[in-house]
């Protein structure tokens, strides 16, 4: 015990210590590039060297302080340590719904890599480590909205490439309603409550008859209608609220279209610049399946059939498959009267919703998706598919008066784009709330890249029967 405190207090030892750190940490400035960081160093220096402040007074007190101090020592510690390597290295993700499947199951834990696209430098920084936006039990926020930095993202790796899976957050997840079971719905609710309103005020437009113009207007109209309803009805709903860029819920899909490119959907087969995408190996798609006999567990266990599936068949009559699923369910006509591909599903509102497109979601598009530094040719034509990412991710002021488009109080006929935007689906085609009903995905959304799944349970078996022990330690980027 001597020996480790003359070890301590040995000068040639702390300034060793002492040049590591600081090398270290001015490494770490270096790379995020704040300098604001060498107003720490004097502290450094302190606990190293020169020993001013008393930075653990508290083991020199009473039993009883001694003791509470240590664990609250240790805690703050472990807090901090886990809020800088979250934020700057890897966080632990956990797959919640089936759109990706079955490329990624839900209950798989996912091993995700800030690096991989380089971390952001954290837009609301005083938050609590391992919460989103809510805290456990009391439901309250788990950050501070002030102080607010802009966005800025040190460089990393590399960049998202096309058909990375990829870990961002929810663009819609702008705006909420604060009761919880209606966060992540909100522009949905208020389409579909302001049109239920027109409808029963003025009944359904005809729109054969109405140029685009007029089309956007009765959008905003309808729009005006669902808000004020939500807004006025806070018993139900909950108040609206907004939540910050980083604080939005993280979700996981696969990266289809980079800036730049031209995306198309047609019979559900993705096209880039008219070129057909590469499918996933175990891309999914609703098939209408009518059935002679239930279809047996350990079938289902075969053919990765899960209960959330068998309930949508239950429901709708309809079952979503692989490829070799369908295939290998046909060949059971013991089991299987009749299974056909299901074409043209179309599920709530598409983006934009502010628009009449006839787009579904195996037949949608063509859109160009925004590039950084690029210019797009503004019309009322094209307008509700940019005004969202010119008006609310790249802030600006955005009107159209009179088919007239005006910027920041100028007449504007292009726009030239100040970030990246990327194209996001599911792999669970017909299942998958993505850019398809949502839009285009920012580069300051970007979270960060799946490496690994480090644990994998199925929620339909119980206990060790539940444990995936063939996906542990899969790598991501070997599903493709």
């Amino acid at each position: 015990m001597i020996d480790k405190e003359k070890e301590k207090l040995n000068p040639v030892v702390q300034w060793a210590k002492f040049i590591v750190v600081l090398l270290l940490y001015l490494a770490f400035l270096y790379w995020v590039k704040s300098w604001w960081g060498l107003l720490v160093i004097p502290f450094i220096y302190d606990a190293y060297i020169s020993k001013k402040i008393r930075w653990q007074w508290w083991k020199e007190a009473e039993k009883p302080v001694k003791f509470v101090m240590s664990w609250v020592d240790a805690l703050v510690f472990a807090l901090v340590a886990v809020y800088f390597i979250n934020q700057f290295f890897f966080q632990n993700y956990v797959i919640p719904s089936s759109s990706l499947e079955k490329s990624l199951l839900t209950g798989d834990y996912l091993f995700v890599s800030k690096l991989s696209y380089g971390p952001r430098i954290p837009q609301t920084p005083l938050t609590m480590p391992l919460t989103q936006h809510t805290l456990p039990l009391i439901g309250t926020k788990s950050y501070i909205s002030w102080p607010h930095w802009d966005y800025r993202r040190v460089k990393g790796l590399g960049n998202v490439q096309l058909n990375d899976i990829v870990v961002f957050n929810y663009p819609a997840g702008d705006t909420i309603c604060t009761d919880q079971k209606f966060q992540t719905e909100y522009y949905n609710m208020v389409y579909s409550y302001g049109e239920s309103i027109y409808q029963q005020n003025f009944g359904n437009p005809d729109f054969s008859v109405l140029n685009k113009y007029q089309i956007y207007d009765l959008y905003k109209e309808v729009y005006a209608l669902g808000r004020n309803f939500i807004k006025n009805n806070p018993n139900q709903f909950g108040d609206i609220s907004s939540r910050p860029t980083d604080r939005r819920e993280n979700y996981v899909k696969r990266c289809v279209g980079l800036p730049g490119q031209t995306l198309q959907i047609k019979d559900h087969i993705v096209y880039l610049d008219g070129k057909p995408n590469k499918e996933p190996d175990n891309v999914q798609y609703d098939y209408d399946v009518k059935l002679r006999q239930s279809i047996p567990e350990e079938l289902m266990h075969e053919l990765g059939i899960s209960m959330e599936a068998l309930m949508s068949l239950n429901q709708n009559g309809h079952l979503p498959l692989t490829h070799q699923a369908a295939k290998a369910l046909a060949a059971r006509k013991d089991i299987v009267e009749s299974i056909h591909l299901k074409r043209d599903l179309q599920t709530g509102h598409l983006y934009p919703l502010n628009a009449v497109t006839g787009w579904t979601v195996d037949n949608y598009g063509p859109i160009w998706i925004p590039k950084k530094g690029a210019t797009v040719k503004l019309s009322i034509d094209n307008i509700a598919i940019y005004e969202r990412p010119i008006k609310v991710y790249e802030n600006n002021d955005l009107i159209v008066k009179n088919g007239q488009i005006y910027i920041n109080g100028k007449h504007a006929t292009e726009y030239t784009f100040k970030m990246d935007y990327y194209w996001m689906q599911g792999d669970n085609r017909h299942n998958s709330a993505d850019s398809r009903f949502w839009g285009f995905v920012p580069e300051d959304h970007i979270v960060g890249k799946p490496i690994f799944i480090w644990w994998s349970s199925d929620p339909d078996r119980k206990g060790f029967s539940g444990i995936r022990w063939n996906r542990l330690f899969n790598f991501v980027d070997n599903i493709k």
